[in-house]
């Protein structure tokens, strides 16, 4: 089961994490580095990653933040979650961030690192390169 909620094609690698991300308070908006210690992607940095993560939480201004991303090239070239959270796909939506929803299954499926492409408009959707 996927769901497209921002359409879009690219390749890349992913970044993986198992932690929900508050992009207002974990990612810095000109870095794209997760400043948060307590995040399992600290000191990482989001940059030109495939974002892979169960979903967002916390205030609504994330989406802001995810645009403030996307405006200092410092964004993820697409998101891929488990759930579809208001935050994230507003901030999706605002930036032209392709975003995914994908099951569990899926989910586990998709390793840290792996090169994938995304091609909304495919029906296969996710292709493991």
């Amino acid at each position: 089961m996927k769901k497209i909620l921002v359409n879009g094609n690219v390749k890349g690698s992913i970044l993986k994490t198992e932690m929900p991300i508050n992009f207002l308070g974990t990612v810095d908006k000109k870095t794209g580095i997760i400043s948060d210690k307590n995040h399992q992607l600290f000191e990482k940095s989001i940059k030109d990653s495939i974002l892979l993560f169960p979903s967002g939480i916390g205030s609504s201004v994330g989406a802001y933040t995810i645009y403030s991303i996307k405006s200092n090239n410092s964004s993820p070239i697409a998101m891929i979650c488990k759930k579809a959270d208001l935050t994230v796909a507003t901030g999706c939506a605002l930036a032209n961030i392709p975003l995914v929803i994908i099951s569990d299954e899926e989910f586990s499926s998709l390793e840290n690192g792996q090169k994938i492409s995304i091609d909304t408009k495919s029906e296969n959707v996710i292709t493991k390169i």
